[in-house]
């Protein structure tokens, strides 16, 4: 099969779908790979690299003509000419949070599949998880730099000083975003509450941290009161396909103090805090309520080395089995892409994102006969 590798167009978005290494193992398996011109730049993977390991330079018109086109983002406006009925597109969806990308896939009847509802046996997310746990990471980081006065923060400095409490970082969610914001937060030696309502993670977090993370069972109530204290709120919710429920609501945040900052990772996913509103790398953050709000919705385009190799060590063994069997038969070969499946010949296959848009979703595997 041939795979094409577009550069991505995302404002902000340096990332690319594929390293080298993973352009090897595709080559090795029969496939042709397209990879336009420049797309690895910005990941500071040259062209030189991609050719050296058996890819194909080509245009834009290019790498899109190919059968199988991997991307990391949603397809933007100005790529929705070069969906089809005949390609497969392997990429993050988050239609739940882009109906217009949606509507752009069923009325090109575009097969896609989406890394983010990718589901292996065991329950997990193998594909969203790499960039969760960038994100997470980058989070606190994030936070930190706004807490900054000259960033429009209160000043506050995450580790605090001798005599000085420190900042207090409030944590919704303890997913894999979560986790990992709370692990890198409390390394800086900032006073973190991590809320979620799953129990058995918080204990799980309570034996490994012993009290450098307190855990608190996630409620409305314990939400308003911790809410309104912290001086770093990172929002990690995750509904796998769907949109994400808002947890953060308006009057929490005007009860923040001036100056506090939040950080909802969950953006691309529609936010999990009410006064969330996407932004971009270039203009990160807005103020509401005297809070500055970070929603940049691509946050491990930050990082786009490694990201990028984070995202193709994920996602190349199951783009070899697509490009390699069909997505028909990879569905047998390969359950957890079932899930992912979003969209086929007009019609959307993953019920939670068909729940999500008001629609009603189909079996992937009727769809595709």
């Amino acid at each position: 099969m041939i795979v094409g590798i577009p550069t991505e167009v995302k404002p902000g978005e340096n990332r690319v779908a594929l390293t080298p290494d993973g352009a090897r193992e595709l080559t090795a398996h029969g496939h042709r790979v397209l990879v336009e011109s420049g797309a690895g730049a910005g990941s500071a993977l040259p062209d030189a690299d991609f050719v050296a390991a058996g890819a194909e330079l080509v245009d834009t018109d290019g790498a899109w003509s190919a059968a199988l086109v991997c991307k990391v983002k949603e397809p933007q406006p100005q790529e929705f000419g070069y969906l089809r009925p005949d390609l497969v597109l392997f990429t993050y969806l988050h239609l739940a949070a882009y109906p217009a990308v949606a509507e752009a896939l069923l009325a090109a009847g575009t097969t896609a599949v989406g890394y983010e509802t990718v589901r292996n046996a065991a329950g997990g997310l193998p594909l969203l998880a790499p960039m969760s746990e960038v994100a997470g990471r980058l989070a606190p980081q994030v936070g930190a730099h706004f807490l900054e006065r000259a960033q429009g923060g209160r000043g506050v400095l995450m580790g605090g000083a001798p005599g000085v409490r420190p900042a207090r970082v409030v944590v919704v969610g303890a997913g894999t975003v979560g986790l990992n914001a709370a692990w890198i937060a409390q390394g800086m030696e900032a006073e973190v509450f991590l809320l979620d309502r799953d129990l058995d993670r918080l204990r799980v977090v309570d034996q490994i941290h012993r009290g450098r993370i307190m855990t608190l069972a996630s409620n409305r109530a314990v939400v308003e009161r911790s809410v309104v204290d912290a001086d770093l709120v990172i929002g990690a919710v995750l509904v796998p396909g769907g949109r994400a429920p808002v947890v953060v609501t308006e009057d929490m945040v005007r009860a923040m103090t001036p100056g506090s900052v939040i950080v909802d990772v969950a953006v691309d996913q529609g936010g999990c805090i009410a006064t969330t509103t996407e932004t971009t790398h270039a203009q990160p953050v807005v103020e509401r309520f005297g809070v500055v709000h970070y929603g940049v919705g691509n946050m491990p385009a930050a990082v786009p080395h490694t990201s990028t190799y984070a995202l193709t060590n994920a996602t190349v063994p199951y783009a070899v089995t697509l490009a390699s069997h069909g997505v028909r038969a990879a569905l047998d070969v390969e359950p957890a892409l079932v899930p992912g499946v979003a969209t086929v010949g007009g019609a959307l296959t993953n019920e939670v994102t068909a729940e999500a848009l008001g629609r009603h979703a189909v079996d992937p595997r009727t769809a595709l006969g």
